[in-house]
């Protein structure tokens, strides 16, 4: 009679002890999902946002993509002041927005399909998608307006998005450092060491060594 109250006991302490487990999962899952809620709905621009600085060559003018305030174009000078463009981008993704670092105005697209430069960037006719062509180029596409391209005529002039397609070539643009300035990692070269070479280092060392004894 005496173990039928400890196998009760032992049954109801085990049960309870899965209860605060169960508890504690929840709770913590909970936790977790408003925080993700809360990071998604305001994200961390420290974070989640990267800031490079760079020039974009067009492929019809073979000149740079430049920011005059309100006016874009295409006819940037290399190293002219007006076309480094300070470029912000989600690490999620190829979302980005170009801004002059200059003027201090971004590249956006309004409802029309027209080119314009605005002081906030904020908005999301300012966002651009990335593209990558297999000729080495890049194409953007507006975030809001789909298939609707930045790009500019042979005159540098800027063209409605309604009017291009990934095809063209004005809307095929190239990453360029700008004029004078070299990538850090471009500066570290690596030279592959083979046998043919190592025995040429040592066939001149060798004949450094003789002059040097001849002396």
């Amino acid at each position: 009679m005496s173990q039928f109250p400890t196998r009760c006991l032992y049954v109801c302490l085990h049960f309870l002890v899965l209860y605060f487990q169960l508890q504690e999962s929840q709770q913590s899952s909970t936790d977790f999902r408003f925080y993700i809620e809360n990071h998604t709905k305001h994200p961390d621009d420290l974070s989640r946002k990267q800031v490079r600085i760079y020039q974009l060559y067009s492929r019809t003018t073979g000149k740079h993509v430049q920011i005059l305030g309100k006016k874009v174009n295409a006819n940037g000078d290399d190293g002219s002041k007006y076309a480094l463009l300070v470029v912000e981008t989600e690490t999620f993704g190829s979302h980005i927005r170009i801004k002059g670092k200059e003027s201090d105005h971004y590249i956006c697209m309004n409802e029309k399909g027209k080119i314009v430069g605005r002081p906030d960037g904020r908005k999301q006719d300012c966002v651009f998608v990335e593209e990558f062509l297999e000729n080495n180029y890049t194409a953007l596409v507006s975030a809001k307006y789909k298939g609707w391209y930045l790009g500019f005529n042979r005159k540098g002039r800027p063209k409605k998005g309604s009017r291009t397609t990934q095809r063209q070539q004005e809307v095929h643009f190239m990453k360029r450092h700008p004029k004078g300035r070299v990538d850090p990692v471009e500066e570290f070269k690596f030279t592959t060491v083979t046998k043919r070479t190592r025995r040429a280092r040592r066939l001149k060392s060798r004949r450094n060594n003789g002059g040097n004894g001849q002396h």
